[in-house]
């Protein structure tokens, strides 16, 4: 590695990479914050099994960097690509919080606990999988692909009752502004989860923007899930991630139109 590319890395306790100023991903003259860790989506970890294409911002499955093991209390982000009439058998699951939030298509779910339900880009779903639960997820239309994050939050509490949960979270809610889709019992959020963490989403319409404040003490990790930002003079695309454990603001534009997904993580 040459000098001037290590002087831009150093390897932080949560296990990003910082990275200093890449000129790459800057634009115009505004000056890069450096208080934010860079994920690439280049960088993270892919499963291709034909009909699953999935891109792992964590380590998961047979993919895994010690470099990259969770944020935090937040331990998956899969990008995940279903096949038409296709998808995820019937398996297990035990303390952990499983949000999916649906990009394109729709996806079908059946649990253990009697629940089921198609969700679509107007939805949001949480299943919380305390003592043990089992389900199964499914792209339920014959001739299009389904396009979910999935996301897996470690729990504040093991050995919860199992639950479900599903909520609408309409296009309007989040357009060009932020809607809190998940967040502990009590914080007015589409579901509840058993941790002290936020999701918030937004959909940025092409030259509008969206601010958030991380407070001192807490932690935020935004993922983009399609489109281009810039994250305060930071350009990111589909599959990019920032993160800061630093009391700082976000300002985040749009320069296509996007969908974002924020963490706020203790």
């Amino acid at each position: 590695m040459n000098e001037s590319r290590r002087n831009m890395l150093s390897l932080t306790a949560a296990g990003l990479i910082h990275v200093a100023a890449d000129p790459d991903t800057v634009v115009g003259d505004e000056a890069p914050s450096m208080d934010l860790l860079i994920r690439q989506a280049a960088q993270r970890g892919h499963t291709d099994i034909g009909w699953l294409n999935s891109f792992h911002s964590f380590s998961f499955g047979e993919y895994y960097d010690q470099r990259h093991m969770g944020f935090r209390s937040l331990r998956v982000i899969n990008d995940d690509r279903i096949a038409a009439g296709r998808g995820f058998p019937t398996h297990p699951h035990r303390d952990m919080e499983i949000i999916s939030y649906v990009l394109e298509g729709s996806l079908q779910h059946k649990d253990s606990t009697g629940h089921g339900a198609i969700i679509t880009p107007d939805d949001i779903q949480m299943m919380s999988a305390g003592t043990g639960i089992t389900h199964s997820e499914y792209n339920p239309s014959p001739t299009d692909a389904n396009h979910f994050l999935q996301i897996w939050i470690e729990p504040g509490l093991k050995g919860v009752r199992p639950r479900y949960s599903d909520n609408k979270v309409t296009l309007d809610q989040k357009q060009n502004q932020w809607k809190k889709i998940a967040g502990p019992d009590g914080s007015n959020a589409s579901v509840s989860i058993h941790q002290d963490a936020s999701i918030f989403a937004t959909n940025l319409l092409a030259g509008q923007s969206a601010d958030y404040v991380v407070q001192r003490g807490r932690h935020a990790w935004l993922q983009v899930a399609r489109g281009e930002v810039m994250v305060n003079g930071t350009k990111l695309v589909s599959g990019d991630a920032v993160a800061t454990s630093r009391a700082t603001a976000l300002h985040i534009v749009a320069t296509q139109d996007s969908d974002a997904l924020l963490f706020d993580l203790a």
